[in-house]
């Protein structure tokens, strides 16, 4: 016989969290994680309580990889208009591109609110109206967990009608959006690395938990070729300190990089490259698990030193 247990809600956020700004924003910030798993996006912290004028903003990130700003507000109780008046305030004064709202329940005209929000305004922008639920099964520990109630329009299906007439572009796209449903099909990738929206740029990051830098993955297609690098977006010391240690990391990874500290520019880049077709659909499963060996790889070899 199976023993199964009752899955219980606990209503009662307050319960785990009893202030706001001194316990669950500290907390939402320090698991981030479970809420970019959520909305589907690659978030960095920046800051907690950051100053708009004479408010604060809960939590000030970005996306990583990307100079998209998000701000997140948080509330612990049901959705009201001062919370949603002060999302708009803080979204103008942060000039944020995401916009995401964390309550304990979405009131219908608030979630109505929301969705107009995204119908109006422009398609760069989005607003995310998220709840939190708390659940336990007997006496296990309490889980988290964030349902995402509104988001914003299908901002693929908007760059898909922009792009259209540019074959370069929409060649970028469903390249990303086939990369995407085959990677994130592999349990392994999915475990390491989010999943990131697909655009018509001719890259892609992935965050390895540094805010100091991230792994790229390009589509080179004038040499038709793809990239995977280790991206150090301002950080001399951090390339020389990995420089150091060439020898253990190429050992780890099985293969030779192409080290680029580039002193002329703030950013460094660590590259490996590789020939390919990519206007032939047919080979692209081919290229994605390359793609995906590398930047597994590429993970374990240089976390260890970041």
């Amino acid at each position: 016989m199976i023993n199964l247990g009752t899955l219980k809600e606990i209503t009662d956020l307050r319960s785990i969290w009893q202030h706001e700004a001194l316990n669950f924003t500290p907390w939402v910030a320090e698991n981030v994680d479970l809420l970019a798993d959520a909305v589907g996006l690659d978030i960095t912290v920046d800051e907690t309580e950051s100053y708009v004028g004479d408010f604060n903003v809960d939590i000030y990130a970005s996306e990583t990889g990307t100079d998209r700003k998000i701000i997140i507000e948080n509330q612990l109780e049901d959705t009201d208009h001062d919370h949603l008046g002060k999302l708009i305030t803080y979204a103008s004064g942060k000039g944020a591109d995401v916009v995401i709202w964390i309550v304990k329940h979405a009131r219908e005209e608030h979630r109505a609110a929301v969705e107009w929000l995204n119908n109006h305004t422009d398609d760069k922008i989005g607003f995310f109206l998220c709840e939190i639920k708390l659940f336990q099964i007997g006496d296990s520990l309490i889980a988290p967990s964030f349902n995402v109630v509104e988001r914003p329009n299908d901002w693929t299906k908007e760059i898909k009608k922009t792009t259209a007439a540019n074959p370069t572009q929409q060649q970028r796209l469903e390249y990303w959006q086939a990369f995407n449903d085959y990677a994130f099909d592999k349990k392994e990738f999915a475990k390491e690395f989010n999943k990131r929206k697909p655009t018509t740029d001719h890259w892609m990051d992935f965050s390895i938990g540094s805010s100091a830098c991230h792994i790229c993955v390009t589509q080179i297609q004038k040499r038709n070729a793809i990239g995977v690098e280790l991206y150090i977006n301002d950080d001399k010391e951090l390339f020389k300190s990995l420089l150091s240690n060439k020898d253990e990391i190429e050992s780890v990874i099985g293969f030779a990089l192409d080290w680029r500290e580039l002193p002329e520019r703030k950013a460094s880049r660590i590259v490996i490259e590789k020939e390919v077709k990519l206007d032939n659909h047919d080979l692209w499963p081919q290229q994605f698990e390359y793609i995906i060996d590398v930047c597994m790889k590429m993970k374990k070899a240089f976390k260890r030193h970041i």
